[in-house]
């Protein structure tokens, strides 16, 4: 691999499979032969025969094969194509922080992987598909793409295979025995046990079930839904009414293909189940784009016939007859609609005349989700927060581009984007939040206090991608709308950031006059957030000029706010800074403390540039103890991290002298290849053993005291996770341990993240079966 070779959290990215998978086998073989063969292939085929399942089965089975990654990419919910590059960038977890084309960023991640990449629902983006592919075949020679298609991409490279319906029952001649099980029978049977347990195909109920099969042609969406129907009917009666069904389907739609009427008869038949409120229902949630919550949709559905209250039931019911999926994960519940059963449930809202107004309550919905996490940003909720803005992404994605759409709206839209400000650049979205920025900006040109505060906004965005120019422009216009308009908290930002780029010009004398501005500003708007940026910021300028005791006083006064608030992003980054000073004062012991505290914060909120810098200060701590060997270590391990964003130190180029310092004084002490070879063990290192080893605990594969082997948790976690399971409060985890609440509150809230779950009892069920089972 490259030393441009892709780095990752995982090495795989593959939704969970929610029911079994059924036959196919010759369409597998088919498939990894034709991988064997060519760069790429696209399973095409009429929409619910089965090419998303087809795709994640032989994605799954050829993870050892491509040792870079396995990753799927879900395009139904991409609107635009100009948001294709940014989508794939954002599922294979790139932190890119710099200014580049998103595609030669993805490009030089990919340089040198052997790995597989899943394209599924590509037929709304023919175009920007193949054109994406043909430029990753031709600048990855090791990358396969799979791709899921109505109709193939058309390009080179390509080489298709249409996915056909289940093998059917053979209906033809005398039947002497008990022929083979079919595919199609299986799967229905398959679904049929899951919906009523006691079903089973036999000997009496063979035909019926055959004959419902053919009558379906096999379609595992079509055999899916009306497996759901034996909640209610007989599989007798079950054919009847498809029979009765499909005869006046072909009375008035002749021109449909037949295998279109058969899923579209089945949907169709699946809305005329449900009451008028659920058809009501369905096809208001299918404005959502990816999926939805409770919240979301009482938020967007309700009014006009349909009661908040009732929401939750009619939710219900509408999983109940699988027009909704259940989903459960980081987030919490979730439900999401099949690409067949949203683009039925479109039809009816067009119908309905709606549309415009459900259109615009999703998008006002979405708005208000971004300015509540812009709101609660400085506290302790924001892991919860993030968490659930990335699960909508979508339909972020989706508002905003809504808001563009006409004109007097763009001012909202870009309101929305500067919201967003702590999405875009702790995410894996940098990139397509300048986009969004730039792009608002350019619509909304009059210079009024939205305009002022997005420029602001984007030049942050900007200085973390090096793009100084551009944001000392932004920052002066934005300081002439402050001061036309007095507004105090525009002031404020325009001189934290105009001292960061000073800082990054070695201006340091210059940075310390703005900051301190800034701090004064902050603290007169109340603006806390703001204050300990500009606190943190100052902390690291005085540092950077020697004054020591007003470095630390900076840091302490930011560190001391966060913790009156319960604030764990801005507190990380504080702690670095302090950390950094402590270690310049020679204080080793405290300064390792202070740089893995806050390496614990930002790995707990997927802060890979928060985790970059505290590695980075970690191996500069060692080299100044003598710790040589760990010193390269630390060094190998943070340059994968710095790969992986881009940039190293970025937004915080100006610590690169102690970088090259540390590199010089380890290099001489070990030797070229002593160092190297240290420099390559740490670069090689898994994500956990490498977070352990920085951390100086117990490598997760060894298993620490007390905790199962392979356990994200740390220690101190595992000890937090058992009172957890005792029922105990934080006030009681506090008293227990002898440390703040506050602290308590941590632990929980990093062990809820580490282990995807979003309540108490979720934790302590998982370590009843950890410990239970030894797993």
């Amino acid at each position: 691999m490259s030393s441009n070779a892709l780095h990752r959290h995982r090495t795989s990215a593959l939704p969970a499979e929610l029911t079994s998978f059924v036959g196919r086998r010759q369409e597998i073989h088919d498939v990894r032969r034709l991988l064997s063969e060519c760069r790429m292939v696209t399973l095409t085929g009429p929409g619910g025969v089965g090419k998303t399942r087809l795709s994640l089965k032989v994605a799954d089975g050829l993870q050892r094969a491509f040792p870079d990654g396995v990753w799927f990419i879900e395009l139904a919910s991409l609107d635009r194509p100009e948001l294709l590059v940014h989508a794939i960038v954002e599922a294979l977890e790139i932190r890119d922080r710099s200014s580049r084309p998103p595609l030669d960023v993805l490009i030089e991640h990919l340089d040198g992987t052997r790995a597989l990449i899943v394209l599924d629902n590509c037929e709304h983006l023919v175009q920007a598909c193949a054109v994406l592919a043909d430029a990753l075949l031709a600048a990855v020679p090791e990358l396969r793409i799979l791709a899921t298609s109505r109709q193939p991409l058309g390009i080179f490279a390509e080489r298709t295979l249409t996915v056909p319906p289940l093998a059917l029952p053979d209906t033809d001649g005398e039947r002497i025995s008990t022929p083979p099980v079919s595919d199609a029978i299986r799967l229905f049977g398959d679904r049929a046990a899951a919906v009523v347990p006691e079903f089973a195909i036999t000997d009496e109920n063979r035909d019926v079930v055959e004959r419902i099969c053919h009558r379906l042609d096999g379609i595992p969406l079509a055999l899916e839904l009306a497996a759901v129907r034996l909640r209610a009917l007989s599989v007798n009666e079950l054919l009847d009414r498809l029979d009765d069904r499909f005869r006046l389907l072909s009375a008035s739609s002749r021109a449909v293909l037949p295998r279109h009427q058969t899923l579209r008869a089945l949907v169709g038949w699946s809305h005329g189940l449900c009451d008028e409120k659920e058809r009501l229902l369905w096809a208001r949630i299918s404005v959502f784009n990816g999926g939805l919550d409770l919240t979301a949709a009482e938020a967007v559905c309700a009014g006009d016939g349909i009661a908040e209250e009732e929401i939750v039931d009619l939710v219900t019911g509408l999983v109940e007859k699988s027009v909704l999926i259940r989903e459960e994960g980081p987030a919490g519940v979730r439900y999401r609609l099949l690409d067949v059963i949203r683009a039925y449930g479109r039809e009816r809202l067009a119908e309905s005349g709606q549309e415009a107004t459900l259109r615009r309550r999703y998008r006002d919905h979405y708005r208000r989700m971004a300015a509540d996490a812009c709101a609660n940003l400085f506290g302790p909720s924001q892991v919860e927060w993030f968490t659930r803005l990335r699960a909508d992404h979508p339909n972020l994605r989706a508002a905003l581009e809504q808001y563009h759409a006409e004109p007097d709206d763009a001012p909202a839209g870009l309101s929305m984007a500067t919201d967003l400000l702590y999405y875009w650049i702790s995410g894996y979205c940098l990139g397509e939040g300048r986009d969004w920025l730039d792009r608002g900006l350019a619509a909304c040109l009059r210079p009024d206090a939205v305009r002022a505060r997005a420029l602001w906004t984007c030049s942050w965005v900007a200085i973390i991608q090096g793009d100084l120019d551009a944001a000392g422009s932004m920052l002066e216009e934005g300081l002439a709308i402050g001061k036309r308009l007095g507004l105090t908290s525009v002031q404020a930002y325009v001189a934290l950031y105009s001292g960061m780029i000073a800082v990054y010009r070695n201006e340091v004398e210059a940075a310390i006059p703005c900051y301190r501005e800034a701090v004064a500003l902050h603290r007169t708007t109340g603006d806390l957030a703001g204050l300990v940026l500009s606190l943190m910021r100052l902390a690291l300028a005085h540092s950077l000029r020697g004054e020591s005791a007003r470095a630390v006083a900076a840091a302490e006064e930011g560190i001391a706010v966060c913790d009156a608030h319960g604030e764990v992003w801005h507190k990380g980054y504080t702690t670095f800074a302090l950390g950094v000073e402590v270690w310049r004062q020679g204080d080793l012991p405290r300064a390792a403390s202070l740089e893995q505290e806050s390496l614990r914060f930002n790995h707990a909120l997927d802060d890979r540039l928060g985790v970059a810098v505290g590695e980075e200060v970690l191996a500069w701590i060692a080299a100044t103890g003598g710790n040589h060997e760990r010193a390269a270590m630390l060094m190998g391990i943070r340059q994968r991290t710095w790969q992986a964003i881009s940039a190293p130190l970025s937004g915080y180029g100006n610590l690169l002298r102690y970088h090259d310092e540390c590199e010089a004084r380890v290099r001489a002490a070990l030797g070229d290849e002593a160092f190297q070879a240290a420099v390559r063990r740490g670069t090689a290192m898994p994500d956990d053993e490498a977070l352990a080893y920085a951390l100086e605990q117990p490598s997760p594969s060894s298993g620490p005291p007390g905790t199962a082997p392979g356990s994200p948790l740390t220690p101190r976690e595992t000890e937090v996770a058992r009172l957890i399971a005792k029922g105990m409060s934080n006030r009681q985890i506090a008293s227990t341990l002898v440390v703040a609440e506050r602290t308590a509150e941590g632990h929980v809230e990093r062990i809820l993240h580490k282990l995807g779950f979003h309540s108490r009892t979720q934790i302590a069920r998982w370590l009843i079966e950890q410990e239970g089972t030894g797993n």
